[in-house]
């Protein structure tokens, strides 16, 4: 089961270079959104099993958000490339500057045995669910050639960067009050 859990976890590191190569390159908008949906799906399912079968593991924990970050990552640039616009530029580059900040509050608390101060909120679980409902409206938009549906994926991925902040300014602030 330990092997089922951490290939979940790296499935979604490889999907979001496939996705991006099959939306960029080809236009396959219909498999990006399956492969999409199905990385999603294993962000809640690794995690469920791993503390459903006490197979929670510091290599788990670190992975997890790194393939979250990856696969967001490849997601923001597609849609930032395939949509050519500034804004959706301007906001995904400010919510992949944020992920990089958290992640290295990440590490200093780690260093510094305060890393409850950076441990997951319930506001970042939603926050991920967020990122992704934002980036699964875009690839429905694309696949259908709504701008409709386009301008409200725009919406989405403002909601979604003050969600984003919101929670990185948390972590920041409880790094600051526990590293004291």
């Amino acid at each position: 089961m330990k092997n089922f859990i951490n290939f979940l976890t790296v499935s979604r590191l490889l999907s979001g270079p496939i996705i991006f190569v099959s939306i960029t390159f080809f236009n396959y908008y219909l498999f990006a959104l399956i492969l999409f949906l199905l990385s999603a799906i294993t962000d809640f399912f690794d995690g469920f099993l791993a503390r459903k079968y006490y197979l929670v593991s510091s290599f788990g924990e670190m992975l997890d958000p790194i393939a979250d970050k990856v696969l967001l990552l490849f997601l923001l640039f597609s849609i930032t490339l395939i949509t050519q616009d500034f804004y959706i530029g301007m906001m995904s580059s400010l919510i992949i500057s944020r992920e990089i900040f958290v992640g290295g509050l990440r590490e200093f608390t780690s260093k510094n045995n305060i890393s409850s101060a950076t441990e997951v909120t319930f506001l970042a679980k939603v926050k991920t669910s967020i990122q992704f409902i934002t980036i699964s409206s875009y690839l429905v938009s694309f696949l259908i050639g709504s701008s409709i549906l386009l301008f409200i994926s725009s919406f989405l991925l403002f909601i979604s960067l003050l969600v984003t902040f919101k929670t990185g300014l948390d972590y920041f602030f409880n790094t600051i009050i526990k590293s004291k």
